[in-house]
């Protein structure tokens, strides 16, 4: 099988890079180049988001633009009475169009901030997501900033680098082997189940220090700024300084703008970041990274809404690379890769496996908080609250709660039914002790609600979130210090002092030496959710919190209040990610859900969406369920989705077909636009 084969039909390890033809290549006499004043027509894909415009327009180039003209270049050019900002691909001798060719405006900046290699990816991606090209270029390269672009720049002197020693790699039997394919130049691609412990950013750093020690590029993809934080240190300790750079939101325009140029000039061979980072133009990428891929903040919100894992596996395809899919569960989507032959799984042995986990128990669900009155005023089970005791003499110990806030839902204290906003039916919730219920909807104060089923007045807690948890362990834990984490604040790390740290998942802080238990409350509120990956979630969710917890040999516990007869409590309690996600897939195998199959969803007011549907010529193989009304809030309302469903190796047919059907009508000028979202990360 071929390296140059699909995302998910090919092999791994045994795929050095070819170096005799590259040397064979190097013997070919060079093409004869035009000179730049002979290639006197431009390129250009110019800044329109229209479907049916989704392709380069042809424009002279002016004698005094000649030499700035570059391919890459931002460019301005005259557009049906508008001057239009756009990127100039290509410069050629003579333009297929046979009218009159308008002259370029302006050279914006000579700098060539779009490659070859991104302006091919970036293509690649819009015609797997339905999208159109600028769009994705609009997510690929930053905006300019002048003043950094003009500002000298001296790649720095560097002293070769060593390729490093395995280090915890050694812990995976085809760790060291993958290891030797980067320093060899070859394209292994790995799905990599990570141990629990801190070791695994070191892991990424040994995989990248491989890489560049062999002359080629990486980029590392990870969820938060967080995550940035911690693998930045890590390649800092494994590269030195002024090899990689961390990009990410926090940076200011000019700032990441500075990196990002630094990258693309070549001066710097790694690059870190979140989502965005998944199109930095490294040099001659030889390592892509994503960790954690089940994160949903890894999908962009903004068309045509790419995935990081998906876009990583397309470019290190298209580059020859190695590509490393890790986290400390498997994902669905990368079991795929692996059954498909196009990966191999990466895990350590159950015995290394049971060394490095803690012991995980479940300690039931509600119905057994009731029974146990000594445990109510925290919301936990007796033998969760004795772990939390014993835990707390010890260390830290972490309480994860699925929802942040204070009481985000409430039901009758009487008939248990959800309480209603009265006026549009949102859920009802309140911001503090003292607070009146409101709506989480439209905002409507429910000070005098009544249970429209009993006439009850009273209410009860239904969802509990982390401030009001907080309170309540501060009341069965007077003496020890309660802090928490969550999207209004993040903690980055704890000492080793025993202390309660409530966090939200995703914003769990680091403790100096692991936690000495952690308590993961709430496992229904996660289970329950009406979503196809909502185990898959729970699953990733419990085990990123475990993974900060000392091993069982030095006393580390986990108590998780789930039901411990289903299926992904039990994965979790033996720490089998990768056994659970084979019993997703096929599941979702055999009744034809992601990612199984490719779905597409089209959303949007209800005729809209109807009249794209009946406008699409769908493959033979495609089946179109729906349109069916979107439930939620109230701007919602009216709101219709269809779902389209085609086999795994259909989705470029698929996309082709949304795309070619958004552009007819854009073409009609029919502004009424559905999103059409390819892979979307919701379908039930």
């Amino acid at each position: 099988m071929s390296a140059r084969s699909e995302p998910g039909e090919g092999l791994l390890f045994d795929l050095p890079r070819a170096k005799e033809k590259a040397r064979a290549a190097g013997r070919k006499p060079p093409p004869r180049r035009r000179p730049a004043a002979e290639l006197s027509v431009a390129r250009v894909i110019v800044d329109i988001p229209l479907p049916h415009l989704d392709s380069p327009f042809d424009y002279r180039v002016p004698s005094t633009m000649d030499a700035d003209a570059v391919p890459g270049c931002r460019v301005r050019v005259p557009f049906k009475g508008q001057h239009l900002d756009g990127f100039l691909l290509e410069r050629v001798a003579e333009s297929e169009f046979r009218g009159r060719l308008e002259y370029l405006d302006a050279v914006v900046s000579a700098e060539p901030v779009l490659s070859p290699e991104i302006r091919d990816l970036a293509r690649a991606v819009a015609d797997r997501y339905a999208g159109t090209l600028i769009d994705v270029l609009r997510l690929a390269i930053p905006p300019r900033h002048a003043r950094v672009e003009k500002a000298p720049a001296e790649p720095p002197d560097l002293p070769p680098l060593t390729a490093p020693e395995p280090g915890p790699w050694r812990d995976y039997p085809a760790g060291p082997g993958f290891l030797a394919a980067l320093r060899d130049g070859g394209a292994p691609r790995a799905v990599w189940s990570a141990l629990p412990g801190p070791d695994w950013a070191d892991a990424v750093a040994v995989a990248v220090a491989s890489t560049v020690a062999a002359g080629r590029g990486a980029v590392v993809v990870a969820p938060d700024g967080r995550d940035v934080e911690v693998l930045d240190a890590a390649l800092r300790s494994r590269l030195g300084a002024n090899r990689h750079v961390a990009l990410t939101a926090s940076l200011g325009p000019e700032e990441r703008y500075r990196r990002w140029l630094a990258v693309r000039r070549g001066h710097v061979p790694a690059v870190v970041g979140t989502r965005a980072a998944m199109f930095a133009p490294v040099h001659d990428l030889g390592l892509a990274v994503v960790w954690d891929d089940g994160d949903d903040v890894h999908s962009d919100p903004h068309a045509p809404y790419p995935h990081a894992r998906t876009v990583l596996s397309m470019r290190a395809h298209r580059s020859d690379a190695a590509l490393l899919v890790g986290g400390f569960t498997s994902t669905t989507d990368g079991l795929a890769l692996v059954e498909s032959g196009w990966a191999r799984p990466l895990a350590a042995p159950r015995e290394v496996l049971r060394g490095r986990a803690p012991v995980i128990r479940a300690a039931g669900d509600d119905a057994e908080l009731a029974r146990d009155e000594a445990a109510r005023s925290a919301r936990l089970p007796s033998v969760a609250l004795r772990v939390a005791r014993e835990a707390a003499r010890n260390g830290p110990v972490l309480v994860q709660v699925p929802r942040r806030g204070y009481l985000n839902s409430l039901a009758c204290a009487r008939c248990r039914a959800p309480a209603r906003c009265p006026g549009c039916q949102g859920p009802l919730a309140l911001r503090s002790a003292h607070a009146m219920p409101y709506c989480r909807w439209c905002g409507r104060i429910a000070g005098e609600w009544r249970c429209p089923d009993c006439e009850h007045a009273r209410l009860r807690a239904s969802v509990v979130g982390a401030r009001r948890t907080a309170e309540e362990l501060g009341r069965a834990f007077p003496s020890l210090p309660v802090r928490t984490s969550g999207r209004e604040e993040v903690l980055t790390e704890v000492g080793e002092r025993p202390a309660l740290v409530v966090a939200t998942p995703g914003a769990e802080p680091r403790a100096a030496g692991g936690y000495a238990a952690a308590l993961l409350l709430d496992g229904w509120a996660l289970l329950g959710r009406a979503d196809l990956r909502a185990s898959e979630e729970a699953l990733r969710r419990w085990c990123n919190a475990a993974a900060l917890v000392r091993p069982a040999g030095e006393g580390g516990q986990v108590i998780v209040l789930a039901d411990a007869a289903l299926p992904v409590t039990q994965a979790f309690i033996r720490w089998d990610p990768m056994g659970f996600a084979e019993r997703e897939l096929a599941e979702r195998r055999e009744l034809g859900f992601p990612p199984a199959v490719t779905m597409a969803s089209v959303t949007g007011e209800a005729a809209h969406v109807r009249e794209l549907v009946d406008e699409l010529t769908l493959p033979e193989d495609a089946e179109l369920l729906g349109p069916v009304p979107v439930l939620g809030a109230p701007e919602s309302a009216g709101t219709e989705r269809a779902l389209l469903r085609v086999p795994r190796g259909g989705a470029r047919r698929l996309s082709a077909s949304l795309k070619a059907a958004a552009a007819a009508r854009s073409a009609r000028k029919d502004d009424r636009l559905a999103q059409v979202r390819v892979d979307p990360l919701d379908v039930v």
